[in-house]
């Protein structure tokens, strides 16, 4: 885990996948919302994250969607973001887990960001799971996970 208490807000408590990170970094459509909700909360996630958040600046940048400047300041950004987070390491726990939804079958990635998500809330209750992806909002609705925007 990263970023000490210190250095945390104290508002509400909320888990971001990589589609909500991705969508406040690169000023997507709801990138406001998301920052409305984020601002002043206490910011939990996985490490697939940065993971996840690195691979697709890349991407982008190969595709040409982002110029060379603009790749550098989301990869300077990203750094700069994780010291907001309280990130969870992916661990052999939770790939062992047998909890997913009742109904949907989520990709792998994301069912590791989900179980993530309760392990936090089985720490200390989530305000929230903060997602773009409407498949993976239903899949956090059916795991007893509050969603906001997608």
């Amino acid at each position: 885990m990263t970023a000490s208490s210190a250095d945390r807000p104290s508002g509400p408590r909320l888990y971001l996948d990589t589609s909500a990170y991705l969508c406040v970094l690169l000023g997507e459509q709801g990138a406001g919302a998301i920052a409305s909700l984020t601002r002043g909360a206490v910011l939990v996630s996985s490490v697939l994250l940065v993971l996840e958040a690195r691979r697709n600046i890349v991407r982008l940048a190969r595709m040409g969607a982002l110029k060379s400047a603009d790749y550098k300041a989301c990869l300077d950004r990203l750094d700069e973001d994780q010291k907001r987070f309280v990130l969870r390491d992916l661990t052999l726990d939770l790939c062992q887990s047998n909890v997913l939804p009742a109904v949907t079958t989520p990709r792998s990635l994301d069912l590791a960001h989900l179980r993530t998500a309760l392990w936090f809330q089985s720490e200390a209750p989530l305000d929230g799971f903060v997602t773009m992806d409407t498949a993976q909002a239903e899949a956090a609705r059916e795991m007893g996970l509050a969603t906001g925007p997608q």
